[in-house]
């Protein structure tokens, strides 16, 4: 059942995300293979996300499942080597710059690309912006904000709007008593990999397809 709920809310998320976007359609540039958001960051997911991602990777072809499980072994290997406080890593889940589980893809990755209000309650802006993506139709990449002169440029009526889809904020307790259901703990993606006690299964087994019928879902 709490497995369920947290799809209606999945769906009631996308559905607003997807309204949005659809809003700021001038602005946006993202495009099937770009992929700039599945590299070099942390990729928060809480643990249902996970269990959802994993369901995913239970369907999905036995040569591709091999392209993930070596992706996930290169950036462990890259994070033991790692000293500093944040590790960034390519998504693994990346295959030929498309994303394999799409379909099945965390928050994080839903509601990237738009202007958001951070927790700070400053308006942040896609880092994608400043490689010729996202609003940097607009945006002055020395103030980081809009341009008049850019927008005026642009011949768009409406300037760029930023919602409150800022990653945590989208995983607010609110929504678990509104839904009925819990995210549980947060982590970096590559971190659910080490945490088969928490999880109460192996991700690895699936990827290897040793355990189709895991206890993913529940």
């Amino acid at each position: 059942m709490m497995f369920n709920n947290y799809l209606i809310y999945l769906a009631f998320i996308t559905a607003k995300i997807t309204k949005f976007f659809e809003a700021q359609k001038p602005y946006i540039r993202c495009k099937k293979g770009c992929a700039m958001c599945c590299k070099n960051a942390e990729f928060p997911y809480t643990k249902i996300e996970f269990q959802y991602l994993m369901s995913g990777v239970s369907l999905l072809d036995k040569d591709i499942k091999k392209n993930i499980l070596k992706n996930i072994q290169s950036v462990l290997k890259e994070r033991s080597m790692f000293n500093a406080e944040t590790f960034k890593y390519s998504c693994p889940f990346l295959i030929d710059n498309v994303c394999a589980v799409y379909n099945y893809r965390g928050i994080i990755c839903r509601s990237f690309g738009l202007m958001n209000i951070g927790t700070d309650g400053r308006v942040k802006v896609p880092f994608c912006c400043y490689q010729g993506m996202n609003c940097s139709n607009v945006i002055d990449e020395e103030t980081h904000m809009i341009s008049p002169e850019k927008f005026k440029a642009s011949g768009f009526k409406e300037i760029p709007s930023a919602y409150n889809v800022n990653y945590y904020f989208l995983t607010d307790p609110d929504f678990e008593k509104t839904f009925g259901f819990e995210f549980g703990d947060i982590k970096p993606l590559i971190d659910w990999f080490l945490d088969n006690e928490s999880l109460g299964f192996n991700p690895f087994e699936i990827l290897e397809g040793k355990n189709e019928n895991s206890r993913v879902l529940k």
